[in-house]
């Protein structure tokens, strides 16, 4: 891995006034993230379209999204493995090309008629299988082109880039391109990841300094060595648990929205849709307010405050019958939603040893992502058994057990206790 250039520094104005530092590459790496997640939003969405256009059998369906939880379960932890031993910067725009290449074959499968239910699941298979290399990749890099104490604000700006590219670009695009061709929403994905690639290629920092591995140290040794880091640091445990808890409750909400609103709340398809535009709205906000918060009070108490307001929202959703009160619910878990994922993201990159967050992060995206399947199945048991409304009462109760799992976290923070910096 050569080294390069030390690229200039750029200044920002704090939220206090004061100035941070942040190095040259992050508009860039911003620009690739938010070109990324445009291109994701509408293979996102056309995927679906295209499945059931294919078969009519539901487990074939669902097979699609299954295959893109899949992969972090099996490889999650080996991604972050590679991702400490590699130059961050180049697995992420070798992944980004290979997997432009993925998608524009798949393209050219659409338009010539060639594609098949079979051929969905594979790609969505092979497309979280790169995304296990390149999410803890990012992670890692990301430190290396903004200092520690602008981190909070770093992925406020480039998680609230991808909720408006997501959400508000991404979504209304789908159909002009669908009514060009069906395969256009994935040559147009497929053209977003070799965009990403370039920006990510063109990035000017030096080449991350790592000590020497031990001789005859396996990627299976270092999996487990970030298994150990991450649990055996109280704050970063406690909050892989609470996250964990937290995905249980929210895959019980993605499975059981749909039933709630249009049949316990009678709102039909647009009540629906308004409950998806109101949390994208809140997840904008929140994006727009967690750097502050960050620098205001801390990861820890900026977590745990959003963690309360979710619950507040899931008992709002489960009791009370009036469509509104769905909208702002659903708006202000939105919101809440992107605190915490700011904020997470944030206390992993400030808390994990030199040359280890690759690792770290893999082994908490895996913990955590495992949630969601089985809050899933459980939020359809509930509402099969008891009623649409009981998933969002379930929902509330795992979450306010992940408040209560990140108490000593918040008991450490405010008597000093941090293992590796200043909470």
């Amino acid at each position: 891995m050569a080294a390069v250039e030390e690229p200039k520094v750029v200044p920002i104005t704090s939220t206090h006034g004061s100035r941070a530092e942040v190095r040259g590459g992050f508009g860039r790496l911003w620009s690739a993230a938010v070109v990324s997640r445009l291109g994701d939003a509408l293979r996102g969405a056309a995927l679906p379209l295209l499945a059931v256009s294919l078969t009519d059998s539901p487990l074939l369906v669902s097979l699609v999204t299954a295959s893109g939880f899949l992969p972090w379960l099996l490889f999650g932890l080996l991604g972050g493995a590679v991702a400490d031993r590699v130059d961050q910067r180049r697995a992420m725009w070798t992944v980004d090309v290979l997997r432009g290449a993925l998608v524009a074959a798949f393209a050219a499968a659409v338009a010539l008629g060639h594609a098949t239910i079979g051929l969905l699941i594979a790609l969505a298979f092979l497309l979280t299988t790169l995304q296990t290399l390149f999410d803890n990749a990012a992670t890692a890099l990301l430190p290396a082109v903004v200092p520690r104490d602008g981190l909070g604000r770093a992925n406020a700006r480039l998680m609230t880039g991808q909720q408006i590219a997501g959400a508000f670009l991404g979504a209304p695009l789908v159909p002009v391109l669908l009514a060009v061709g069906a395969a256009m929403p994935f040559a147009v994905d497929a053209t977003t990841y070799l965009l990403a690639a370039a920006l990510v290629a063109t990035l000017r920092i030096p080449a991350p300094a790592r000590e020497p591995r031990p001789a005859g140290r396996t990627l299976r040794q270092e999996m487990a060595q970030g298994l150990r880091a991450l649990w055996r640091d109280g704050t970063l445990r406690a909050l892989c648990v609470s996250t964990t808890l937290c995905n249980v409750a929210i895959g019980a909400l993605i499975a059981t929205l749909p039933l709630l609103v249009t049949g316990w709340l009678h709102g039909g398809h647009g009540g629906y849709a308004a409950t998806l535009a109101a949390y994208g709205v809140g997840g904008v906000a929140g994006g727009l307010s967690a750097g502050r918060l960050v620098e205001r009070f801390g990861p820890v108490r900026s977590i745990l405050p959003v963690g309360v307001l979710q619950t507040a929202c899931l008992v709002a959703l489960g009791t009370v019958r009036e469509l509104p009160v769905a909208v702002v619910a659903l708006g202000l878990f939105g919101f809440s939603g992107m605190v915490w994922n700011v904020t997470q993201t944030t206390l992993m990159q400030q808390r994990a040893p030199e040359g280890m967050l690759g690792r770290i992060s893999a082994a908490f995206r895996t913990l955590a992502v495992a949630g969601a399947p089985f809050g899933a199945l459980a939020g359809g048991a509930a509402a099969t058994a008891w009623g649409l409304n009981t998933p969002m009462l379930l929902a509330s109760a795992l979450l306010a057990l992940a408040v209560l799992a990140l108490l000593p976290a918040v008991d450490r923070a405010g008597h000093g206790t941090t293992s590796h910096t200043a909470l």
